[in-house]
């Protein structure tokens, strides 16, 4: 690859930037309909910008916010290279420093920043893909490889209308291998390639007791009280290591090899400094792992909210006739998504005592992701990316769940290489989300370099 590409990448720099900030002024959250029309606002946005630089792309409508399809013709490997445009509710609107819409930046003591919502999780993701393959258009007059791009509207919002969409558009997306930009750096200087990626189960568990709240009073005592039914079973998913009581769901969860650990043992993780940033400092997980397997490779049963009663001002004394948690797996391996969600309603139904009844909600599912590092794809990418950065790159696991990923091995028979250029303190689902400048520029020339290494291959 010819360096003036890069000088060209760096001189284009203001402009560039520039058409981010228009893309992050359009308030795109997919969360709420009164932002529908914004949403599809962004869409056209990409559209345009993206016909401008030789892609054939258009809006596709779905019955939930747009899809964005792109294409464009090129010699070497097929790329379908995915990102999103939705971005997450801004409350409290009270925390952040400066409109999140209005995008600025701002000196910090780590340089300079972006600061809008949607600047890192994932407009300023997707960005450095379109400008990388921009500045190549404008510098050789083609692209190094053939390019499907897929842009969504709903992956903030649980991506409602992503699967029908693949499955119905199936021939026209697959392509030889999916580029995910959605994950981040292992830190500033460092770049990542995410090859593992936990799955996930979300379940909502209602307690039935009395057919009306009861006063506490009167009650307390000969009564049931659904709130401390549901205590007991919540607390009985884990045994005193940590580890999950359920009946099977170990099954599919096997341990990491030696070179996977070794790999993870290089990254000379500080569980310290990770704790401590949060204002914790004991390892609270299931004994015997390392904090990075932990979040990494082993499975979880979290309660993410719990309520029923009263639970507003004041003091009530009540006997509440209903109790309501929500609940999430996180999977690994081969574990079967709909086999854990089975074991938990067992075991909730197992645990009730007579006058209860137990009802439950689904709120999503899929299974784990393990992708081939071992690939050209993989390799090819990991040498441009440690080309450009004063680190080499390094593969790392994910704890969190792409759905994405999953739905292109499954539909379209793809593995996905997952690069993204965003920092753990990029706040992405807070007040005052960032991106760095620094991670907008060699993201681009990062696309500039993988892109081409893939187009030589």
């Amino acid at each position: 690859m010819k360096p003036e590409i890069l000088e060209a990448a760096d001189a284009a720099m203001p402009a560039a930037l520039d058409r981010l900030f228009e893309l992050l002024r359009i308030q795109s959250i997919s969360t709420d309909s009164a932002f529908a029309e914004p949403c599809r606002a962004a869409a056209d946005w990409l559209v345009e910008d993206l016909n401008s630089i030789g892609f054939t792309a258009s809006r596709r409508d779905t019955p939930g916010h747009p899809m964005v399809v792109a294409h464009h013709d090129g010699p070497g490997p097929h790329v379908l290279f995915y990102g999103h445009y939705d971005v997450q509710p801004v409350d409290p609107l009270e925390l952040w420093n400066s409109d999140p819409f209005d995008p600025r930046l701002e000196d910090t003591p780590k340089g300079k920043v972006i600061r809008a919502r949607g600047a890192s999780d994932d407009k300023g993701q997707l960005m450095t893909f379109v400008e990388a393959c921009r500045v190549l258009k404008a510098e050789t007059g083609a692209l190094p490889c053939k390019i499907t791009i897929l842009f969504e509207g709903e992956e903030e919002s649980g991506s409602p209308s992503l699967t029908p969409f693949l499955k119905a558009n199936a021939d026209e997306l697959r392509a030889d291998f999916a580029m995910v930009c959605d994950t981040g750096m292992w830190d500033a200087d460092t770049p990542a390639i995410c090859t593992t990626l936990r799955g996930l189960v979300g379940e909502e568990v209602t307690i039935q007791g009395a057919d009306i709240d009861l006063h506490s009073g009167g009650y307390g005592g000969p009564a049931v009280n659904p709130l401390r039914v549901l205590s007991h079973i919540l607390a009985g998913l884990h045994d005193a290591d940590g580890r999950v009581t359920l009946d099977g769901f170990y099954d599919g969860v096997a341990p990491i090899s030696n070179a996977t650990r070794a790999q993870w043992d290089s990254l000379n993780f500080d569980e310290a400094a990770f704790l401590g940033a949060v204002g914790l400092s004991h390892l609270a997980g299931e004994q015997g792992f390392s904090a990075l397997e932990q979040n990494w490779a082993r499975p979880t049963a979290e309660i993410n909210g719990i309520w029923g009663g009263y639970t507003g001002k004041g003091f009530k004394t009540v006997l509440p006739a209903k109790a309501h948690a929500k609940v999430s797996f996180r999977l690994v391996g081969t574990q079967d998504p709909a086999k854990v969600r089975s074991a938990f309603r067992a075991h909730v139904n197992a645990m009730l005592p007579p006058d209860c009844t137990a009802t439950f909600e689904e709120h999503g599912s899929g299974p784990a992701t393990v992708l081939p590092s071992d690939s050209a794809e993989f390799a090819l990418s990991a040498a441009a990316l440690s080309d450009e950065w004063p680190n080499a790159a390094v593969f790392t696991g994910g704890g969190g769940s792409i759905p994405i990923v999953g739905h292109f091995k499954e539909i379209l028979g793809m593995n996905s290489v997952m690069i993204g250029f965003a920092l753990d303190d990029d706040a992405i689902h807070s007040p005052n989300e960032k991106y760095n400048l620094a991670s907008f520029q060699k993201g681009i020339r990062s696309w500039v370099r993988v892109l081409s290494r893939l187009g030589a291959a």
